[in-house]
């Protein structure tokens, strides 16, 4: 894909980008982004869910399928590859930025930073690529319309929070193009900021003590992840979620995590190298994580210090990206570094530990990274629950940030506008397309009650 797809143009001035983006309304206008209806040709949404399972682990796949069947919204999550086909399939704006490809409301969260600090930012990647900027937009405001339908929301609210989640972006964004290109680089989402900022008092209150809390657990380690013994720390084991794969009658997975493991700390710079030369390998674990990525390998690496200190690592496999059949093939032949990459590029304060597996002869790409804390990550889920039109307004600053390190923020910002007619726009069609989510979910179920799809609860 061209760079100038995605970069500024350094020639124009901010203000001339802004009316190059202005100037796009007449190819694509705004009220086009409204529209939604299945093409004649549309896939059937049940094979595009097969396929997407094709290349996972098949003991896993009924386990991923059964992730998915509760909800709307939990199917919306693990079909991304469904949203990708339709959305090639939409009018487009022509502005690229990397997108995070799976850019739904659940993908948004609380990590933390380097210095320990808590950052909101989104939090995950396996699907980034290039991409038209309202892609990642519109499957974001989706998903706030199917949450929150299901949720029992009027269908005036529903249309609320989804313009809420477009016009922070909006907004955002032009806050962005007056920055000058350092100080939009360095720009982070203030978690306590955010949660000081909560008009509800009480809500204010709750979700401040319960970040106290996070932060506090974090700095002490993983220890309800661990377990003492003889021979030191080891992965307490929470089956089937949770496996150690030492000691098993077949160790394939073992190797293959450990020669991964292995291979990511030969391809750290020399500096991350010194680092980890400080830990050595003790124990791992078999993950099972999310709902998209069920199937997909996963293991946790426990990494430890003769004086007992811990290090948690999680190795992941990256596959192809679902927007790749419809946008340019990835320049990274190794997916692994695709992923990194893109995180990279998008978060305000990427992990230490990130990097990527490099095996050749190998068509099985993994990336590495600290292993998140779920007791921070909970914050946006719990404030996601209390106040979802805020956090639909959170959540589309935190994209506008994320979209301004890789796009032209001035030509994004002058094709949306300072009007309501792009909120509008794409708030229209997050409340069409989620219609459509929610008739492909009900075959997805009538499937798995006829037998046709095998579908296991944990």
């Amino acid at each position: 894909m061209p760079l100038e797809y995605v970069q500024p143009d350094d020639l124009l001035t901010a203000r001339e980008r802004r009316q190059a983006g202005q100037n796009l309304r007449r190819l694509v206008p705004r009220g086009q982004h409204a529209t939604w209806s299945p093409c004649a040709d549309r896939r059937d949404p049940l094979q595009i869910v097969a396929e997407s399972s094709r290349h996972r682990i098949s003991s896993l796949v009924p386990l991923r399928y059964g992730r998915m069947q509760p909800s709307a919204f939990a199917f919306l999550r693990g079909s991304a590859a469904i949203m990708a086909a339709d959305l090639a399939s939409t009018p487009t704006s022509g502005i690229w930025v990397q997108s995070c490809g799976d850019c739904h409301h659940a993908n948004f969260g609380t990590y933390a930073a380097a210095d320990g600090g808590p950052v909101f930012d989104v939090n995950d990647f396996d699907e980034t690529s290039p991409a038209p900027f309202e892609w990642d937009l519109k499957r974001l405001a989706t998903s706030f319309a199917v949450d929150s339908r299901g949720r029992g929301l009027p269908e005036r609210t529903v249309r609320h929070i989804c313009r809420s989640a477009v016009a922070a972006y909006r907004q955002h964004m032009a806050v962005l193009t007056q920055l000058d290109p350092r100080a939009a680089w360095r720009s982070q989402i203030d978690v306590t900021e955010i949660l000081q900022s909560i008009p509800d008092a009480k809500l204010r209150q709750r979700e401040l003590k319960r970040l106290r809390i996070a932060v506090e657990a974090h700095k002490s380690g993983y220890r309800k992840l661990l377990e003492r013994r003889k021979s030191g720390w080891r992965i307490k084991p929470h089956p089937p979620l949770t496996q150690p794969l030492g000691g098993l009658h077949d160790n394939t997975h073992e190797l293959v995590a450990r020669t991964a493991f292995e291979a990511y700390k030969l391809n750290q710079p020399e500096e991350r190298g010194i680092l980890l030369d400080r830990y050595r390998l003790t124990d791992i674990a078999f993950k099972v994580v999310g709902v998209g990525s069920v199937g997909t390998f996963c293991a946790i690496g426990l990494f430890t210090t003769r004086d007992d200190s811990t290090l948690l690592l999680q190795l992941k496999e990256a596959q192809q990206s679902v927007l790749a059949p419809y946008t340019a093939p990835s320049i990274y032949a190794n997916q692994g570094q695709r992923v990194v990459t893109g995180q990279r590029i998008m978060q305000a304060a990427p992990d230490t530990f990130l990097g990527w597996t490099q095996e050749n002869g190998h068509d099985q790409y993994c990336y590495v990274r600290e292993l998140k804390d779920s007791r921070l990550a909970q914050i946006g889920a719990t404030l996601a629950d209390a106040a979802l039109p805020y956090y639909a307004t959170l959540c589309g600053k935190t994209l506008a940030r994320a979209h301004a390190r890789s796009g032209d923020a001035a030509r994004i910002s002058g094709y949306m506008g300072s009007g309501e007619a792009f909120d509008t726009a794409m708030g229209e069609f997050a409340l069409t397309y989620a219609g459509q989510v929610e008739n492909d979910w009900r075959l997805f179920v009538e499937a798995i009650k006829s037998g046709a799809i095998e579908a296991r609860c944990e």
